[in-house]
């Protein structure tokens, strides 16, 4: 064995060491020795080049955040960086570890302003501005503890995406071999008994009490089902949140049916969740209205300050609570939540053509399948419109809510789900974002099945501007390619359908083929009911 390598040959194995199995991005000069390093553990690390850097990262994080495992990129210094950094927002909104491993000028050309390629003027602190850690290694022996110590604080806590970038020449400078370190995630805080005692009694005292989850709640749904299950009380959960606790679940209420319930709560539990829904889209809180909060994040509990704080674990905080309470007996409960959903889908059934769409591609798609989302009217009516059964199967972008990360990140979760049917719905608007990444999906393989809903608008954008500003609009009708021939021109088998039962045969047999496809869906500019009013409905007279 050879007892010397670079720095780029030990950051990759010490990536094998991680467990971390694929690095989505772009070759290039600055990296040429990284990605040599990957070349030599091509057995055990599969790269998937994209054609352009924001795919990477978006495909990245649709690997994390339908794993909760790290998802990694790489992709050159300046331009590359910053074309990926929305899919670092992203990560960093949606609390997913994904990592960028890029590079820099030469090691002694930083901070000079000599103008050399892809310069920042400081561009580790532009990383340090989109992650949670930002390191750089500056020699060979630093390759191993840099990436183990980024892991750490990315996998510890609150999680969230993590760079690490080394200069031009020192990638490929060479040093001893030596042992490599593991990460080593900080534990998690230990349950306050004396918290969990308050929170108690807050239960105890409740006459209407509602759990509030959110995606810092993806390992504790059995935990949560249990608390509910305890307590006689549902469980709602915004986009973040969905799956956690099955809609099927008898204690499952829809946000929808969540809101009309919403002026008899007289307690909220929050259980990792920003409880964005409750205190910035109901815009108002019954009189009287208790919060207990159960958080990893303490500097949460000063963001949104609780009537008792317990800063733990999601899944050990629930269990906590469920053994500290009483059993309370709601005989009625079930039945009253099962007709709280029902209402609740009768009145939102009222958003077409969409819930007839996403109901067929509900039957259609596998209870274990992943839907991923775009920022789209389609998307938008999904988020309480569309039924989910496990956690992480519902792909989100979270508060970002940043227009075309959609089909990119569906490549990602199909990458790291290969056995799981994935599908993807887009926008004719945010498709044409990523659009190019419709050659990856063919060059790799990546069965994940595009939905299109073509509107030739940023439809959100036209009805606003219809609406609100005297039908002056600018910029929201599109001009868009023939969908199914742009698909046919990738080598990818596409079709059209113009009916919810037109879509139920073509995404039957493409979910069927497990091969890349494409289904545009024409849709009639301007027609779609809006469905803001059950996203932002109005606070009671």
């Amino acid at each position: 064995m050879n007892s010397r390598e670079t720095t780029g040959q030990a950051l990759a194995r010490s990536l094998v060491q991680h467990g971390i199995d694929t690095v989505f991005g772009l070759p290039g000069a600055h990296l040429y020795d990284f990605n040599d390093a990957l070349y030599g553990v091509r057995d055990r690390v599969r790269f998937i080049q994209t054609r352009h850097e924001q795919g990477a990262g978006y495909m990245a994080y649709g690997y994390a955040r339908s794993t909760g495992r790290i998802g990694a990129y790489t992709v050159v210094p300046g331009p590359g960086v910053l074309n990926s950094g929305a899919a670092l927002c992203t990560a960093y909104g949606a609390n997913a570890p994904v990592l960028c491993i890029t590079g820099n000028i030469m090691s002694h050309f930083i901070g000079q302003g000599r103008g050399q390629l892809h310069e920042l003027p400081d561009q580790l602190a532009t990383l340090r501005g989109l992650t949670r850690v930002a390191e750089r290694i500056d020699h060979p022996s630093q390759a191993g503890p840099v990436l183990a110590d980024v892991i750490g604080t990315m996998l510890s806590g609150r999680q969230g995406p993590g760079a690490i970038e080394a200069p031009w020449d020192v990638y490929g400078r060479s040093g001893p071999r030596a042992d490599l370190p593991m990460a080593s995630p900080r534990p998690a805080p230990t349950v306050d008994p004396v918290a969990i005692e308050q929170a108690a009694a807050l239960i105890a005292a409740a006459r209407n009490p509602l759990i509030m989850v959110g995606g810092g709640a993806f390992e504790a749904g059995e935990a949560v089902a249990a608390l509910a299950e305890r307590i006689g009380a549902p469980v709602t959960s915004h986009r973040s949140g969905k799956g956690v606790v099955p809609d099927d679940h008898p204690h499952y209420l829809n946000f929808v049916a969540a809101y009309a319930m919403w002026p008899e709560v007289d307690l909220v539990i929050g259980i990792g969740t920003r409880l964005e829904l409750q205190y910035m889209r109901w815009r108002w809180q019954p009189p009287g209205l208790k919060i207990i909060r159960i958080d990893i994040d303490p500097t949460e509990m000063v963001r949104l300050r609780p009537d008792v704080a317990v800063v733990a674990d999601a899944r050990e905080g629930a269990v906590a609570l469920t053994q500290a309470v009483a059993r309370r007996d709601r005989p009625d409960a079930r039945e009253r939540f099962a007709a709280l959903n029902a209402d609740a889908r009768e009145r939102y059934s009222s958003v077409q053509p969409q819930i007839a769409y996403l109901d067929v591609i509900r039957d259609v798609l596998p209870r274990d399948g992943f839907f991923v989302e775009e920022v789209s009217q389609m998307g938008f009516a999904a988020r309480f419109g569309f039924p989910v059964y496990g956690p992480r199967r519902y792909v989100t972008c979270a508060y970002q809510d940043n227009l075309g990360f959609g089909y990119n990140t569906a490549l990602g979760v199909k990458v790291a789900n290969p056995g799981k049917a994935v599908v993807s719905v887009s926008g004719d608007g945010g498709f044409m974002f990523g659009v190019q990444e419709l050659a990856t999906a063919v060059q790799h393989r990546i069965g994940v099945v595009a939905v299109v809903f073509n509107n030739q608008a940023y439809g959100n954008v036209l009805r606003d501007q219809t609406q609100s500003y005297g039908g002056r609009t600018i910029g929201s009708t599109l001009v868009n390619p023939d969908f199914v021939a742009l698909g046919r021109s990738f080598g990818i088998e596409s079709s059209r359908a113009t009916s919810p039962d037109a879509l139920r045969a073509a995404l039957a047999k493409a979910i069927e083929r497990d091969e890349p496809a494409l289904i545009e869906v024409p849709v009639p500019t301007g027609s779609e009911t809006s469905p803001w009013p059950f996203l932002h409905p109005a606070p009671p007279v």
